[in-house]
C-alpha cells in the first residue's frame, strides 16, 4: 500500500536512528506535520524543536555537524529555501558539512494554504549551492532511499519531499548510484519526470500507447548530481525528450538537462512542463497540478505536439 512521503520518511528516520546514533533530528515546530515527530517520540533526546525559526534551526544543524553528528533538518520545503538560505549557504554549504536538509510539502502539495506555503523555487536554489547535492523522490520507496543515501555522504544533501500520498514506483535496485531509473521502455519519444511528475508521466504513457504511440518514462530523483548521460541516451534513442517537473521551468530539473545538453552538444526535439513562471494559487492539488499542465491528459497533448 502506497504511503504518504511525509510518512515513509518519518518512519525511515525512527529506524535508521536504530542503526545510526549520529543521527539527530531538528525541526521548526511542524514534526506533527513533517512527521519527524516520529523519530522525536522514540529518540526524544536525539530531537530538537528550534521553533519557527528557520534560520537559527539550520545554525544549529551546522555547529552539531561539526560535533560529530549527522543532522536532518526536517521542515517546509519553502522556509527552509528561503528563510534559511544564508546559514545554509554560509554555514552548511561554504564548510562541506554533512547536513540532510528534509523540505516537507514540496512543490503545490500545500495545496490550500497557497503562494506563501507553496515551494516551486526550492530546486533552482538549492542546486545553485556548492556542495549541495539534490534529490526529489518520486515516491516513499525513493524517499526512504534518499535518505539512506544522504547517510552515506560526508558534505549537504537536499531531499525535497510531497505531501501527498503517490502511486509507487518500481523499486530502484541501485538508487544510490544516482541514475535514472527506467518506469517504461520506448522507442517514439522520453518522456523524463522529476519528482512525483513520474506518476503522471506513466499515466500519459498509457493514453498513448492507445493511439500507437510507445513512450519511454524514466524516473529522474538526483538534479544534483545529474545522470545527464542516462537522459541522453534515452533521448538519442527516440529522438525527442519531454521534461516534467514540479517546480518553475526557470532554474530547476528541466534547466539542468538543458544545460547538460547545450555543453555535451547534444541534441534532440526538447519540450518541458514545469510552472510557467508564476506564482501558483489556493486549491485541491490534483485540480492545481492539471492547472500547471502536470497531469496525465497534457503530458500526452505535449508528448503528441512533440512528436508531430
Amino acid at each position: 500500500m502506497s504511503l504518504a512521503m511525509r510518512m515513509a520518511f518519518g518512519q525511515a528516520l525512527a529506524k535508521m536512528g536504530e542503526t545510526h546514533p549520529e543521527l539527530v533530528v531538528l525541526d521548526a515546530d511542524v514534526s506533527s506535520s513533517s512527521k519527524s515527530a516520529i523519530f522525536g517520540n522514540k529518540y526524544p533526546d536525539r530531537f530538537f524543536n528550534c521553533g519557527v525559526a528557520e534560520g537559527n534551526l539550520v545554525g544549529v544543524a551546522a555547529g552539531m555537524a561539526t560535533a560529530g553528528y549527522h543532522p536532518v533538518i526536517n521542515a517546509f520545503a519553502i522556509f527552509l529555501a528561503l528563510k534559511g538560505a544564508d546559514q545554509i549557504r554560509n554555514d552548511i554549504c561554504y564548510n562541506n558539512l554533512p547536513v540532510i536538509i528534509a523540505g516537507a510539502y514540496g512543490g503545490l502539495s500545500d495545496s490550500f494554504d497557497g503562494a506563501s506555503h507553496q515551494s516551486i523555487t526550492d530546486i533552482a536554489i538549492m542546486r545553485a549551492f556548492p556542495n549541495m547535492q539534490v534529490i526529489v523522490p518520486s515516491d516513499a520507496n525513493q524517499a526512504e532511499q534518499a535518505l539512506e543515501y544522504a547517510l552515506t555522504q560526508k558534505g549537504p544533501v537536499y531531499i525535497r519531499l510531497n505531501r501527498n500520498i503517490m502511486p509507487d514506483l518500481p523499486i530502484a535496485k541501485d538508487f544510490a548510484s544516482g541514475k535514472v531509473i527506467e518506469c517504461k521502455k520506448g522507442k517514439d519519444i522520453t518522456i523524463a519526470a522529476n519528482g512525483i511528475t513520474a506518476s503522471y508521466a506513466n499515466e500519459a504513457a498509457a493514453i498513448l500507447s492507445k493511439e500507437g504511440i510507445d513512450a519511454e518514462v524514466i524516473s529522474v530523483p538526483f538534479i544534483k548530481p545529474l545522470d545527464g548521460e542516462g537522459i541522453a541516451k534515452s533521448a538519442q534513442e527516440t529522438g525527442k525528450l519531454l521534461c516534467v517537473e514540479e517546480h518553475n521551468i526557470q532554474g530547476g530539473f528541466a534547466s539542468a538537462v538543458s544545460e547538460y545538453f547545450m555543453r555535451n552538444g547534444i541534441t534532440c526535439k526538447f519540450d518541458c512542463i514545469g510552472i510557467e513562471d508564476r506564482f501558483t494559487e489556493t486549491g485541491p492539488y490534483d485540480e492545481l497540478l492539471a492547472k500547471y499542465g502536470i497531469s496525465a491528459e497534457n503530458i500526452a497533448n505535449k508528448a503528441k505536439a512533440l512528436i508531430k
